[in-house]
């Protein structure tokens, strides 16, 4: 599939492996033939069929694919990067779905898991026919983990849950869930199944925002493990926040996509749409836009695969990331935000993918840490001095 012009603009091409670009390619497809023409209906219905989809991408071997073993294809950052990014460009609903599989439950598990967990679970993940969830966030500490009330306390050989997460993707549905909780051994994991007795989860609706991905809340009622249920390498926040860096990887490359996706969907509209009895892109005002659109995406799109080339040697740095994911979801909401003024009135409809990315990228800018987490984040790594306390 040959590049976009948005692409050859600064040939982008040139800086993907032949493998990089056939996986692109093949994923570009499975968006535009199998996703695209029902993300509007899903969206709108605010209904999405996880469970079909999480098989039919784990046919295609993208769940946990930067995982190494236990059905895992074991890729480049670089190249899971571009898969976030294609299926941001539908949705972002879609990229949480593989983010949140792969590189939170699946990475909780093969990072700090017990060889006897990963081969109970990820073999099933990866082939879309369980469904992990990632449970740290809760009602009152979303930016700030370490507040978390969520217990675990031990009771002979077992342990013994109760708490609260909330805005958790998937857990209505899970099959396993990644629950953190505080112990007097500090924070801990746990790969809890959703059948345990004292697990409920409810879907969370009367969303705006990433509507055709599943959030849920749910609560752990004197939910009781048995110790092989504990994730044995995880100790502290360290554990979480691991998990939380892989993900944000994959925003900083699917940013881009929803913000490609939107500036393309502009670009042929102002070329067919008429004002003043000549296209909208003859007007410099427009052409303004699009230029300085089209520049930011293009550094966005640099600054994603200059951070792919850095995890894929070892070298990428907790505050690198936090860059990634600060600049290209500011920029990616920004694009959209201008790409709905140049398409009018037909900016609000689902007829077009505008509205729809600006408003999941409202979550996306939140979630995963806000930017002023990031900011902080930054900052530190410049100054040698933390501002969160």
């Amino acid at each position: 599939m040959a590049a976009t012009p948005l692409e050859a603009l600064l040939d982008l091409d040139s800086l993907l492996t032949a493998e990089d670009l056939e996986l692109r390619t093949m994923v570009r497809q499975f968006g535009e033939q199998r996703l695209r023409p029902h993300i509007a209906e899903w969206f709108e219905k605010g209904e999405v069929p996880v469970r079909d989809l999480a098989q039919e991408i784990g046919k295609l071997g993208l769940l946990g694919m930067h995982l190494k073993g236990y059905g895992c294809s074991g890729s480049t950052a670089t190249a899971y990067g571009l898969v976030c990014q294609e299926l941001e460009a539908v949705d972002s609903g879609l990229r949480s779905l593989v983010s949140v599989q792969g590189s939170l439950a699946m990475f909780a598990i093969h990072h700090w898991g017990s060889e006897e967990q990963r081969e109970q679970w990820l073999p099933g993940m990866a082939a879309g026919d369980l469904i992990g969830c990632f449970g740290l966030t809760e009602p009152d500490y979303g930016s700030n983990p370490g507040g978390m009330r969520t217990t675990a306390r031990r009771d002979g050989s077992d342990w013994v849950l109760n708490g609260s997460k909330m805005w958790i993707t998937n857990a209505s549905i899970a099959d396993v869930a990644i629950v953190w909780a505080r112990s007097k051994e500090g924070v801990i994991g746990f790969a809890v199944p959703t059948s345990t007795p004292g697990f409920t989860a409810r879907e969370m609706t009367h969303k705006m925002s990433l509507r055709a991905s599943v959030t849920s809340e749910f609560t752990l009622d004197d939910v009781r493990l048995p110790e092989d249920a504990r994730l044995p390498g995880a100790q502290g926040l360290k554990g979480p926040l691991a998990c939380l860096s892989e993900a944000r990887f994959g925003i900083v490359f699917g940013a881009v996509g929803a913000a490609r996706d939107c500036l393309e969907t502009t670009l042929a509209y102002v070329g067919t749409r008429e004002v003043f009895d000549k296209p909208l892109s003859a007007y410099q005002l427009t052409q303004a836009k699009i230029a300085d659109m089209a520049v930011e995406l293009g550094k966005a799109q640099l600054l994603a695969l200059h951070l792919g080339r850095l995890k894929d040697t070892d070298r990428i740095k907790p505050e690198q990331v936090s860059v990634g994911k600060l600049n290209n979801v500011r920029e990616a909401i920004k694009i959209a935000r201008q790409c709905r003024t140049l398409l009018g009135a037909n900016g609000i409809t689902l007829e077009y993918p505008v509205i729809r990315h600006a408003n999941n990228l409202e979550s996306v800018l939140t979630y995963e840490g806000t930017s002023e987490v990031h900011q902080l984040v930054i900052a530190e790594a410049l100054t040698g001095v933390s501002a969160f306390r």
